[in-house]
C-alpha cells in the first residue's frame, strides 16, 4: 500500500514536470497540437501505469485528448 502511494505521487510529479515543459514561449519547432499530444501521451501513460493499466492504451488516449483539447474549447 505504501509503495503504491509513493509511485502515484512520483507519477503526478512527473506529469507536472512534463506539462510545465510545454508552456508557451519555448521554441521547440513543434506545433501546439503536437506539443499537447506529446504531453497528453506522457501523462496518459504515467497515469495508466500508476493505476495498474496498460501504459500504451493510456498514452493513446492521452495523446488523442491532448491533440483535440483545443478543438472542444478545453485548453485555449
Amino acid at each position: 500500500m505504501q509503495k503504491s502511494l509513493v509511485l502515484r505521487v512520483c507519477g503526478v510529479a512527473l506529469i507536472a514536470a512534463g506539462l510545465s515543459a510545454c508552456a508557451p514561449g519555448y521554441n521547440t519547432g513543434l506545433s501546439p497540437d503536437a506539443q499537447r499530444a506529446a504531453g497528453g501521451a506522457v501523462a496518459g501513460a504515467v497515469i495508466a501505469k500508476a493505476v495498474g493499466e496498460r501504459a500504451a492504451t493510456g498514452a493513446l488516449i492521452g495523446g488523442a485528448a491532448g491533440a483535440l483539447c483545443d478543438d472542444v474549447g478545453v485548453c485555449q
